[in-house]
């Protein structure tokens, strides 16, 4: 331990021009150096640290090539190599009895001190987890320099991004972490399992509604995290995932989607001048495609400065044995195998950057966390945060009811003597602790028809002061585990390289003292309201869906979309009829209706309750679609069996009342009937949207209402009214109790 602090110290110094002399065994060498340097030069130069080495070799060539002498400049490019090698003989020599491999020790001089430094220590690891594999096939060959050391800056950048102890700590962290695999440790052995503190709602019950007002209160106090690291490659699509559309009925991106419905909260419940912040993590592949797409856009109406980037590493080096061998390229000695690291880095992230603690100084209150293509991640956001402030909670885990034995993550607590957590855990791991444990049939549905033990759906909800204290005190490094694949029952061979990961989940493996680890729970809600990713190939989600699994496709992403607003509006009160099945891409999903409340409109059941003042007076047929936006905006009264979209630009307002609206809307063909589309976006769902007949209202700021629908409109208390002239006014509507939005009596 001490030589290693020696070594970096001296690394350190290294870093800032100090000299480090060279080792008295080494004086020769160092004579010959500053001869060979005077005869090059005529300029005597004492040559005191490698990196002075390389230096003066370049020095060297340039003054040759500056003579125009051909024949010097080869040979000073043969100086060059050898000058080099009498250096890395001494280096070679420090801290260690083993000499360098060749092809390293040849090399060195490619490399700066503290990437020298590292490489050695990498082959100084004891007994058989040393890394000197790494280097035994370098070429001498100086075409081979650049990857070389392009080599060495990739394992320093691992060396300098791994926040526990670098490279060298991360390769010690697998050690110890494939020697328990190896033996079947079991990370679970002696906790006793229990149902942990959360509530479970069901939509439009008055639980759900008072919990869900009472979060509202709070919504205007939230920082976001968007944990958005993936392409679209496995999708069929050949960019960003959050750049996907959510729906094909107005073409609203992830991002876009995600962006209004802050600005949504922010407009209608922050504090006057108080923005919401937003913070991204990407990763190498997707920070360039994120900024360009949000600038493209204009940040899709937010400020500049309301959203923050953070980009994680490249991943962590992939490992071959249960050595911690790293993994090289199969077609390239000059390169490494490098694999995720997991999205539990996004604590670490947050913390150093400072956006956690930035947000807490700004007056946010809480932390939402939400994933890239999940488009019903804010339906329970109000609920969920009316369930943290009733029970003090400092981590939320969104749940949704699982069926016992469900290949889904469970929540729940643990405990072993003093010890407590509230965490996931796995559904392969559950149902044999439970048994362990006195529970004798394991994981079983109770009464309810599910097991007590909800679904994690990764979205979670943070108190921020308690979070960023939390980062202070651990740095957001989250514990780590591995998860090899082996070809033998001795568990001495991997089928394929493996890597220590994290997950942003494992946060309250972290908290210390009954005042923290008593303060984590759930909130539950069924999944077809909260929980519909695509994530999923379509050939997997075929096989996911015959073995009873949600696909987590394009097609049933947007289906289940426009499925959430149905049954929130069947909730409280309005006719939604059920539109029937189709079959696209070999996925079954249900067409319609599409339903679609933009952000603008509405972002929560309480909301939606006062859009919609008489809910028994709309009806919406199976095959309909209805896209509604703008605040001001109020329905009445509607019937719907076609398509309709209104819109309310800010600022204005307007009541729809008595409408009956039949045309031949808008029609799913499945792809290749008419035509074979090129883009990728309609291949990977199987279909297309084909609007052949749309009715649009369009209420404006200044008074006048846009459309192409015949029908009349009066004014009542300044607010322009839209209705059917050939319909008459239902006995409902003409009750004197009736109040259009500024709470005028209807005439």
């Amino acid at each position: 331990m001490g030589k290693n602090n020696n070594r970096k110290k001296n690394a350190r110094k290294k870093k800032k021009g100090t000299s480090s002399p060279l080792p008295e065994d080494d004086a020769q060498t160092a004579g010959e150096l500053n001869t060979v340097s005077v005869e090059a030069t005529e300029n005597e130069v004492e040559v005191a640290t490698e990196a002075d080495a390389e230096r003066k070799a370049l020095k060297i060539e340039e003054n040759v090539e500056a003579n125009g002498d051909q024949k010097e400049n080869k040979q000073s490019k043969g100086r060059f190599s050898w000058i080099t090698s009498p250096i890395g003989s001494a280096l070679s020599k420090l801290g260690g009895s083993d000499p360098l491999p060749p092809p390293l020790e040849g090399s060195l001089y490619l490399f700066t001190p503290s990437q020298q430094d590292l490489a050695k220590r990498l082959c100084e690891l004891p007994g058989t987890t040393n890394q000197r594999h790494l280097f035994k096939n370098w070429s001498s060959d100086p075409e081979y320099d650049d990857k070389k050391k392009a080599f060495m800056s990739k394992l320093e950048m691992v060396d300098q991004s791994y926040p526990d102890g670098g490279l060298i700590g991360y390769l010690n962290n697998a050690v110890g972490l494939l020697e328990k695999s190896r033996n079947g440790e079991n990370p679970l052995e002696g906790w006793e399992p229990s149902v942990p503190k959360g509530e479970s709602f069901a939509v439009g019950t008055d639980a759900f509604i008072d919990t869900e007002k009472l979060g509202l209160e709070e919504v205007g106090k939230c920082g976001f995290v968007l944990v958005a690291g993936g392409l679209g490659e496995r999708l069929g699509y050949g960019d960003i995932k959050i750049g996907l559309p959510t729906e094909l009925a107005t073409g609203t991106t992830y991002i876009q989607f995600y962006i209004e419905t802050i600005l949504a909260f922010q407009s209608r419940y922050a504090e006057p001048g108080k923005r919401l912040p937003l913070c991204i993590m990407t990763s190498g592949d997707t920070n360039d495609k994120t900024v360009a797409l949000l600038g493209k856009n204009s940040n899709l109406g937010m400020d500049k400065d309301q959203i923050t980037i953070v980009q994680q590493g490249q991943g962590v080096p992939a490992l071959s044995d249960n050595d911690a061998h790293i993994a090289l390229d199969e077609e390239d000695p000059y390169d490494i195998q490098m694999k995720p690291h997991g999205h539990g880095d996004i604590h670490a992230l947050l913390h150093s950057h400072g956006v956690a603690k930035s947000w807490l100084e700004q007056g946010m209150k809480w932390t939402v966390f939400f994933q890239d293509t999940n488009g019903l991640a804010f339906h329970t956001l109000a609920l969920s945060l009316g369930v943290s402030s009733k029970l003090g909670l400092i981590m939320n885990s969104i749940t949704c009811p699982r069926k016992a034995k469900q290949a889904i993550g469970a929540i729940v607590k643990l405990k072993k003597g003093d010890m407590e957590r509230t965490i996931n855990v796995e559904y392969n791991q559950l149902d044999p602790l439970l048994r362990a444990t006195g529970y004798d049939n394991g994981d079983v549905n109770d009464e309810t028809g599910f097991s007590p033990f909800p679904g994690n759906i990764n979205q979670l909800v943070f108190n921020l002061e308690s979070y960023v204290q939390v980062l202070e005190r651990t740095k957001g490094v989250m514990p780590e585990f591995v998860n090899p694949k082996y070809k033998d029952a001795e568990k001495r061979v991997f089928k394929k390289p493996t890597r220590l990961e994290c997950m942003m989940q494992d946060f309250p493996i972290v908290l210390e003292g009954s005042d923290e680890v008593e303060r984590v729970g759930f909130t539950s809600l069924a999944s077809e309201l909260c929980f519909s990713p695509v994530k999923n190939a379509t050939t997997d989600g075929v096989a996911l869906q015959a073995n009873g699994t949600h696909p987590g496709v394009a097609a049933t992403g947007e289906a289940d979309q426009s499925n959430a607003m149905c049954i929130i509006l069947r909730s409280i009160g309005c006719d939604v009829q059920s539109g029937d099945t189709m079959i696209a891409n070999g996925i079954e999903f249900r067409a319609g209706p599409d339903c679609v409340a933009k952000p603008s409109f509405a972002v929560c059941s309480n909301e939606l309750k006062k859009k919609f003042p008489y809910p028994s007076r709309v009806k919406i047929s199976g095959r309909s679609s209805l896209v509604l936006s703008g605040d001001g905006l109020v329905i009445e009264s509607l019937n719907l069996d076609g398509a309709l979209v209104i819109e309310c630009e800010e600022g204005a307002s307007g009541v729809i009342r008595n409408l009956s609206v039949k045309n031949d809307g808008w029609v799913k063909v499945l792809e290749g009937m008419l035509y074979k589309s090129e883009d990728e976006v309609i291949q990977m769902r199987g279909y297309s949207m084909r609007k052949i007949d749309t009715e649009k209202i369009v209420f404006k700021k200044d008074g006048s209402i846009e459309g192409n629908y015949q029908i009349t409109t009066t004014s009542v208390c300044g607010v322009p009214v839209v209705g059917d002239l050939c319909q008459p006014a239902s006995e409902e509507a003409s009750d004197s109790n009736t109040f259009c939005a500024g709470g005028c009596a209807i005439m």
